[in-house]
């Protein structure tokens, strides 16, 4: 009986797995193949598969231009979130303080808020300090727009965590930000990870905000997928696979590296705060 069950589990495991890689695999099929197969209504079964259409966009397109900026921006505006939102998830989850649930909602409300609200505004702010087109100026807006929702994800976590951990180091003399730095901050680590990675995907994907603050040097990855939706030569189909899939690997290595505490991260916090 016991065998059944795991040759079932075992099946079940593996069509999840064909499942959940057969887009990746699809994504990559496509953008080897020449644009005149993806295009044609006659179906295919022995796709010819060429690295032209790489070479010829690597030589067109300033990919690894916009590729670097991705990474940099991204990696910069995670830093930034986690360098003002540790503190303030542990300032919102452990002290007592009149108006600290108002803080706390108000900022939650920022993440609720239209990016075309502060499109003109923040294009206005940028423009008067000649920050337009650079990545550091990406770099804030993205940390603006997730940094209410890392303050959340971590503080949900330090919650969970028992107050008399931190009354026992007090009496052997820690200070607050020794606590936070090496009692606080471990405890939460998966909290932590989870929080980083949720930013470092909205940031991936944040579009709108990148298009009116970049230009021609500050372009992502993003903006680079919208370049091939049209135009004189139609959709380039294959383009948009490689591009796409050149955004989503970096990500998807980031998550299978830290699996595990990934997973942990996604569990723990969830029933408190």
């Amino acid at each position: 009986m016991k065998s059944k069950r795991s040759i079932l589990g075992t099946t079940i495991l593996i069509v999840w797995a064909i499942v959940s890689v057969w887009p990746i695999w699809f994504f990559a099929t496509i953008a080897l193949r020449p644009r005149v197969e993806i295009i044609t209504p006659e179906p295919i079964y022995w796709p010819t598969f060429t690295i032209e259409t790489w070479a010829k966009i690597w030589d067109e397109w300033p990919m690894m231009k916009y590729f670097f900026n991705s990474m940099v921006t991204v990696a910069g505006s995670v830093f930034i979130c986690l360098l003002l939102g540790i503190p303030a998830a542990y300032s919102l989850a452990r002290y007592r303080y009149k108006g600290r649930e108002d803080i706390g909602n108000y900022i939650l409300s920022t993440k609720m808020m239209a990016p075309a609200v502060v499109a003109i505004p923040l294009f206005v702010l940028f423009a008067k300090f000649n920050m337009l087109d650079s990545i550091w100026a990406l770099m804030m807006v993205y940390s603006a727009t997730n940094l209410s929702i890392v303050v959340w994800i971590i503080r949900s976590y330090m919650i969970d965590i028992p107050h008399e951990v931190e009354d026992a180091a007090r009496t052997d003399g820690a200070s607050d930000l020794r606590i936070l730095w090496e009692i606080i901050i471990p405890m939460c680590l998966p909290g932590i990870i989870t929080a980083a990675v949720i930013a470092s995907v909205f940031a991936m994907n944040e579009y709108f905000l990148t298009l009116i603050i970049g230009r021609r040097e500050a372009y992502t990855m993003s903006i680079a997928l919208a370049n091939f939706k049209g135009g004189s030569d139609g959709i380039i189909y294959n383009a948009i696979a490689l591009i796409a899939f050149m955004a989503f690997f970096p990500i998807l290595a980031l998550v299978i590296s830290i699996q595990n505490h990934l997973s942990r991260g996604l569990t723990m916090g969830a029933v408190k705060g």
